[in-house]
């Protein structure tokens, strides 16, 4: 509720706990003029009196928690403005000993469905619609921050160091290790042998020009025909024991490339000869240039669709995230798997500052002035505590009549 509002409603009830007191006060005096002429208004000048009683002793205690009565400097007046720092401590303890605990943020967020609820948004065709609208018409400003010099000299700085720190043999070792036990170094040996195969069947010629180019004038041509088909076939058996699962050429590819990723990952003289040729790569003007032509094509064409009011990036991202949300929509089990993560990680991470949470408090109450304190907390419980003004003045001039019937049953 906005505090004009608060305020209005405030002064409403303070006026019509003050007006009855004042109706009191004037009942008060008409029912004692009245006494000697109508004796039965004793009765309405004992309920008056009381009620007046009551209602100035409420008045009082509701009064005496923001500011002194009368701005008299009474003791233990204006409780609020006098002790606003230890309400503030005393507010942030309990927040954080009775609101803020595993027990009440857990009980609460189980009651939310967070991925129930998120499929079912994202699901409809205008929210996913606008959620991809909104991701694309970000990218161009992403751009320009990425391009912008200091942020792209600090990109560069990291990515030099990182590069710096890295050890690319062992990486590469161990992805061809991985690799390797994938069973991949199998399907390479296979490989090899094809096109070695390939290279045999489409150079015969070659290698029989060859064999007739080298050998002796004197040697007959048929030997040398002869010497051709002995090393073709030599080379095509040799090649069909490869293809057996179980040679001794596939047992040697193994054993050859265990052992240079064992030197890829000890040998400081393999390290050092990657790190010479990626530098070197990386280095060329050549490369470095065609990267950046690379990037401004990608850059331009990325600027142009997210400009473009028939984006393919929208388009797509638009379908992936309504799919997406289909799918979640449908599948119970994977919902309830994110709920319980969404409320592990919100619970252990409110739960967890829930010191720095209550500390917040206290340091904004600490910062508010005496007046602007008491004036916020009135605001929010004023117009209750002028009830209990009313209600005293009303209980007060039963109590003042009950009295006064029981003083004349009394000898």
């Amino acid at each position: 509720m906005h505090e004009l509002e608060q305020e209005k409603q405030l002064r409403k009830s303070r006026r019509l706990a003050t007006g009855l007191l004042v109706l009191m006060a004037v009942l008060f005096v008409a029912a004692r003029l009245g006494e000697a002429r109508y004796p039965w208004l004793a009765f309405v000048t004992a309920f008056a009196e009381a009620a007046m009683v009551g209602a100035l002793a409420d008045w009082f205690a509701v009064t005496a928690l923001f500011r002194s009565p009368l701005g008299l400097p009474i003791p233990h007046t204006a409780i609020i403005p006098r002790n606003k720092d230890r309400i503030g401590d005393s507010l942030s303890n309990f927040l954080e000993h009775n609101f803020i605990t595993q027990e009440v943020i857990r009980e609460e967020l189980r009651r939310v469905d967070f991925a129930g609820a998120a499929a079912g948004w994202l699901a409809q065709p205008e929210n996913s619609r606008a959620v991809a609208r909104q991701a694309v018409r970000s990218v161009p400003s992403l751009l320009k921050v990425i391009e912008d010099d200091e942020v792209r000299s600090f990109i560069q700085h990291r990515i030099a160091r990182t590069l710096e720190n890295t050890r690319f043999a062992p990486a590469l070792a161990d992805m061809l290790d991985l690799l390797m036990a994938s069973g991949h170094q199998r399907a390479l040996f296979d490989q090899l042998i094809v096109l070695a195969g390939r290279a045999l069947e489409h150079n015969k010629s070659y290698i029989r020009w060859k064999i007739h180019e080298t050998s002796p004038r004197w040697l007959p041509k048929a030997i040398d025909e002869k010497l051709y088909e002995r090393i073709v076939a030599a080379l095509q058996s040799t090649l069909d024991e490869m293809r057996d699962e179980d040679s001794e050429w596939r047992m040697r590819f193994h054993n050859l490339a265990r052992d240079f990723l064992e030197k890829l990952r000890t040998s400081e003289e393999y390290e050092a000869r990657l790190d010479a040729i990626l530098s070197e790569v990386l280095g060329h003007p050549a490369v470095r240039n065609y990267a950046i032509g690379v990037w401004h094509d990608i850059r331009e064409r990325l600027v142009a669709d997210a400009n473009s009011p028939d984006s393919q990036m929208a388009a797509k991202l638009d379908h992936a995230i309504r799919a997406f949300g289909r799918d979640l929509l449908q599948d119970e089990s994977v919902q309830r798997k994110l709920n319980q993560w969404i409320r592990i990680v919100a619970t252990e991470t409110i739960v967890g500052r829930r010191e720095a949470i209550a500390d917040l408090v206290a340091r904004v109450i600490h910062k508010w002035d005496a007046v602007t304190m008491s004036r916020k907390l009135e605001l929010h419980v004023g117009k209750d505590l002028q009830f209990i003004r009313i209600n005293g003045t009303l209980v007060g001039g039963l109590v003042g009549l009950v009295l006064h019937v029981v003083s004349l049953a009394l000898p």
